[in-house]
């Protein structure tokens, strides 16, 4: 059973966010409707969380003994990463010392890279991938994109958000790509990838839970990138059932391993009835903000009761392998492939996307809010970013509709809509 206290009192029940950024400013405000005390960290001040906690600290999470030493003074009921660039080594550590790490310490170690978690999916547990080889050097990059054929993909094992990734469409763009993944990696120069190219007809985010209702399946989200960064996302999106089976698989099998209970954000190329793995974070992710319109429980809301040991009421859909069976011979020949599915339901068509912003300022307002609020069902979420320099997100804008691309046209003109002045 579980026992919530009192904030800002001895019993309280309290949880650290490593990561005060826009997801966990959602995830802040989740908890505290559920009465849990917030802490919020991040490497600057005011930063989006910080301003719904019940109070921060300022500091380097990739600092060991700074993360550490806020961790112990606090002493949490549980510490959540909302970013990738954070002390795994220290978090592991905690972790064997009683603290509980949101999912798992290990599966932050794991997505924290992409060998890592490429590894894992593709060599421990069978998952199909595209192909892939590493490299740490700029000869070897040379030699695996040869191997692999042009195009291809390159990307450092240490980014997110598309930082140093690169297409190489032919021999001439190596060199300008390896330097932009040198450039660009999280923490310096090191180690890429070198990724087979697919021509994939649309990728997926497929929000997977592990909790105390089992495994539990959002509908699958889709969504736009331009240089690796989330610009928009709907759900659900259509597609094949034996492909979301399929996904829905694979995702289980991966996010039971890497454990622990939480929201996962896995992400799948989809070619036809084709499945490949390609990414997963043990967080919410950017592309499933749209959930905050399209679902009752969004994926903050899911997160969090997911790591406190809530329930999460679900529909149970059947699988396609039972979805088509027929009478006599072919039924029993099918008898034991009835499986259910647990699915967290939508209420309808939604889309989401982001307001992005060039400049450099730290006095940001923004003007125009009513015409972007003017159609029905139609949100705006502005992050509260300080400050901005070169390109920032800096808010998303939600809508439901008749349809998915109804859905997106309100997201987008509501977007486009908010004006965002800088002194």
């Amino acid at each position: 059973m579980t026992t919530i206290g009192t904030p800002l009192s001895p019993n309280a029940t309290k949880v650290i966010l490593c990561g005060s950024g826009e997801l966990g400013k959602e995830v802040a405000i989740e908890l505290q409707r559920l009465g849990v005390e917030v802490i919020a960290l991040d490497r600057y001040s005011n930063a989006p969380a910080m301003q719904v906690a019940h109070r921060s600290y300022v500091l380097q999470m990739t600092n060991g003994d700074e993360l550490r030493k806020v961790i112990e003074m606090e002493k949490p009921d549980f510490v959540v990463p909302e970013i990738e660039a954070i002390a795994t080594d220290v978090l592991e550590s905690l972790e064997r010392e009683g603290f509980k790490i949101v999912p798992s310490a290990r599966a932050v170690r794991l997505t924290m890279n992409r060998e890592g978690i490429r590894r894992l999916a593709a060599e421990e547990l069978g998952l199909k991938t595209s192909r892939y080889i590493f490299a740490d050097s700029e000869e070897e990059t040379k030699n695996a994109a040869n191997a692999l054929g042009f195009p291809c993909v390159l990307k450092p094992i240490m980014s997110s958000s598309g930082k140093g990734q690169s297409v190489i469409w032919q021999p001439e763009d190596m060199a300008p790509a390896w330097e932009k993944s040198q450039t660009e990696a999280r923490g310096g120069s090191g180690k890429v990838i070198i990724e087979q190219f697919i021509d994939f007809d649309f990728e997926i985010t497929l929000l997977t839970v592990q909790c105390v209702s089992g495994t539990l399946f959002c509908e699958p989200v889709g969504h736009k990138q331009i240089k690796g960064d989330y610009r928009s996302s709907w759900q659900p999106q259509k597609m094949n059932e034996k492909a979301l089976r399929k996904a829905q698989k694979m995702a289980e099998k991966i996010t039971k391993s890497l454990g622990g209970f939480g929201i996962f954000g896995v992400e799948f190329f989809i070619k036809g009835e084709d499945v490949y793995f390609s990414e997963v974070s043990p967080r919410p992710h950017d592309t499933g903000m749209v959930t905050m319109v399209s679902q009752d429980l969004s994926e903050f809301a899911l997160h969090s009761r997911a790591f406190l040991g809530l329930p999460i009421p679900i529909s149970q859909v059947k699988s396609p392998e039972s979805a088509k069976l027929t009478k006599g011979k072919q039924k029993r020949k099918a008898k034991g492939k009835k499986i259910r599915i647990n699915v967290i339901p939508t209420n309808g068509p939604a889309a989401s996307h982001v307001i992005l912003r060039e400049g450099n300022s730290n006095r940001i307002s923004y003007e125009n809010l009513e015409k972007a609020l003017q159609k029905r069902d139609t949100q705006i979420r502005l992050f509260g970013k300080p400050e901005i320099k070169t390109e920032r997100r800096l808010g998303v804008a939600l809508a439901k509709g008749k349809n998915i691309n109804d859905a997106k046209k309100k997201a987008k003109n509501a977007a486009n809509s908010v004006v965002v002045k800088m002194e």
